[in-house]
This record gives C-alpha cells, structure tokens and sequence, in this order.
C-alpha cells in the first residue's frame, strides 16, 4: 500500500504540472548602475565613493521601474508595438504582476525578469520595459547612469510549475499518507492474531482450537422437520 500511494501520488503530481497547470515562462534583463564621471583624474577614493553612489541608487530604481509611469507606456507600446512585432494587451496591474526585480548585495548590477504564458512574450515584455525605464530615467532623475548590459531572450524551458519539484512532492506526500494511515490501522487494530496474547496478556487458559471451516457455494440452510424425521416433541 505504501508503495503504491506513494508511487501513484508521484505520477499524479508530475501529470497535473505537465497538463493541468499552464505552463509559465520568464525572461530576465540586466542593467548596471555606473555613475559616469569624465574627468581621467579622480583618485580612488571618488571612484569608491561613485560605486557606493550607484548601488544605493539601485533601491530608487526598483521602485521606478514598476512605477505607473514607466509601466503605463510600457503597456502603451506593448499593445500599438512598431513594426512587424505582435501586440499584447497587458494592463498596467496584470503587467505590474508579470515582472519581478531582483538585486543582489553590493552590486551595481540589477535585474528586470518578466514571466508570460510564452516565451516570446516574456522576453518582448522584459524588453520592453527595460528600453521605456533606460529612456525615461534620464529625465526623471535627470542622469544618464543606466546600461543594459544584457538583453532578455525567449527561455528555452518553462520556469513554472516545475515537473521535478511537484513529482517529489507527490511522492513524499503519498509516502507520508500512507504510512499514516497504516499505522494508526495498525495501533487501532484489535483482533487477536496469536494464542500468546490471551495467555500472557489476559491470562486465560486455552482450552483448544476452531479451524476455519469452508462451506460450498451451493451449501443452503434448510429446516428440520421432526415429525418426518420419525421423531417426538418431548
């Protein structure tokens, strides 16, 4: 039992993240934060002080580049887009639901992950936002400080449900139920399975054994009648 549950909740799982669940795609861009200075004779002090300037810029930007602004003609191009590139209505809070910016510590690199139903959506999505935050950053903060160093391209696998992690989960899952539950049908059980328990445990003597006994399927109960039998009511 304990194998089949947990072998069947395994496959169970592995097919509701391969067929129920859709399938979410994400594609990731990345910006570096460089404070740009043109005199060749800052010592390196200024240019320590210039890296610490642009990491701590970094926190402002997280929070502009999911700003309604930039967000609102990102939708805007999005869906009017140049060329012979596809549309995609977006809204700006399902677009705002769709991106994800993640830092890491001490970097002046920081990056822009967009997750769609396909892959070509989730990477023109990040783009795209990306290009209207570099172009709109200029005049809303009046510097010029933001590179993309690397520009999002059509994942090759999904990122979400991961078939893998749901597998084990079944597995672990239908492993834990069943054992669970023959346990406690092993601790609630109470038939007597041996002559030692009614000895030593409740100190009774065995006067012998009834074996089982198998009756034919044809076997019928029929009543007796005394009279025809030759016999007396006393």
């Amino acid at each position: 039992m304990i194998l089949i549950w947990t072998v069947g909740l395994g496959v169970i799982a592995w097919g509701i993240a391969t067929f129920v669940i859709p399938a979410k795609y994400t594609a990731t861009t990345q910006f570096l934060v460089n404070q740009r200075n043109g005199n060749s004779n800052d010592n390196n002090g200024q240019a320590y002080n210039n890296q610490q300037a642009g990491i701590q810029m970094i926190h402002t930007y997280k929070d502009i580049i999911t700003n309604q602004v930039i967000l609102k003609s990102a939708s805007k191009q999005l869906a009017n887009p140049s060329g012979s590139q596809r549309a995609y209505a977006l809204s700006v809070a399902k677009l705002k639901g769709s991106l994800k910016v993640s830092t890491q510590t001490n970097s002046q690199v920081f990056s822009l992950s967009a997750e769609a139903g396909n892959p070509t959506e989730a990477k023109v999505i990040a783009n795209t936002v990306a290009k209207i935050f570099k172009k709109q950053i200029r005049s809303m903060m009046n510097v010029n400080n933001v590179t993309i160093v690397s520009e999002a391209t059509a994942p090759t696998s999904q990122s979400f449900p991961n078939k893998k992690l749901f597998a084990l989960a079944g597995l672990v899952l239908g492993f834990l139920i069943s054992y669970v539950y023959v346990l406690l049908r092993d601790l609630t059980d109470t038939t007597v399975r041996d002559n030692d328990f009614m000895t030593n445990e409740l100190g009774l003597t065995n006067l012998g054994q009834v074996g089982e006994i198998y009756m034919p399927a044809d076997f019928e109960f029929k009543p007796f009648d005394d009279q025809a039998a030759g016999h007396r009511r006393v």
